[in-house]
């Protein structure tokens, strides 16, 4: 029988997460290959990722979406963040076709949110029996600066890490950090025509993981602050590389 994904709703450490695992006809089989931990942008809903899980097919693989701990509220709906950005400042960049530089810039609750993201990887380790190196930690936009703030901050094994329309930030702190991680598997993604963050600054965000030792695959494509189809086919074939 063909193995079908099972959706469960739960909260790991002090965040909720939507938890899609595959079980065969008789229910799971051990511990699954690699649990993939991703983290939804700026305003977005806690579901927001969840189709990723069904449109990247990597047997054998777990799928944990946390939901921010920030709630947006009115007109944003069930919008939510991992820490509030400057709204302003944002439409007149929107406005004027640039891009204000973030890269040294240290947003307000952004330990808080690694605090809660470490917390949950606890749990994601206590709840499948998988070691740190078999969990892959990513994102989506502020998911991804997230991610990749997580990993600089903790010694903590992974098996890889996806940082798809990211940007730089916290240079002064991430820099120095980037050189213990080299040799990690890092699939870097960005949107040529993103209206909301720097290509360039991606560009510089992937010249300075690749000149620390980080076994980088950067991603362009012609697009905006999206996750266009082609890319998926690029992360199915980084994930199940991790995989083995």
């Amino acid at each position: 029988m063909t193995q079908a994904p099972q959706i469960t709703v739960d909260r790991l450490g002090r965040l909720r997460a939507h938890i899609v695992t595959t079980e065969g006809p008789e229910g799971p089989k051990g511990p699954p290959r690699q649990v993939v931990v991703l983290l939804h942008g700026f305003g977005a809903s806690g579901d927001d990722l969840l189709a990723l899980a069904e449109w990247i097919d990597v047997p054998g693989t777990a799928w944990v979406f946390p939901e921010a701990p920030m709630e947006l509220g009115g007109l944003y709906g069930d919008a939510r963040a991992w820490w509030m950005i400057d709204l302003a400042r944002l439409d007149r960049d929107i406005a004027r076709g640039a891009h204000s530089d973030r890269s040294e810039e240290q947003p307000e609750g952004l330990p808080e949110a690694r605090a809660a993201v470490l917390e949950l990887l606890d749990a994601v380790r206590a709840r499948f029996g998988v070691p740190d190196d078999r969990v892959v930690l990513g994102g989506f936009s502020q998911g991804a600066m997230l991610a990749l703030d997580v990993i600089l901050h903790t010694d903590r094994a992974f098996a890889g890490a996806l940082l798809l329309s990211g940007t730089l930030i916290s240079r002064a702190a991430w820099a120095p950090r980037m050189a213990a991680r080299a040799g990690l598997r890092a699939l870097q993604s960005h949107g040529s025509r993103d209206a909301l963050l720097s290509f360039r600054a991606a560009e510089t965000l992937r010249d300075l993981l690749a000149a620390a030792g980080w076994r980088l695959d950067w991603i362009p494509f012609e697009g905006a602050h999206e996750i266009p189809p082609p890319l998926l086919e690029e992360v199915a074939t980084f994930l199940d590389e991790l995989a083995g």
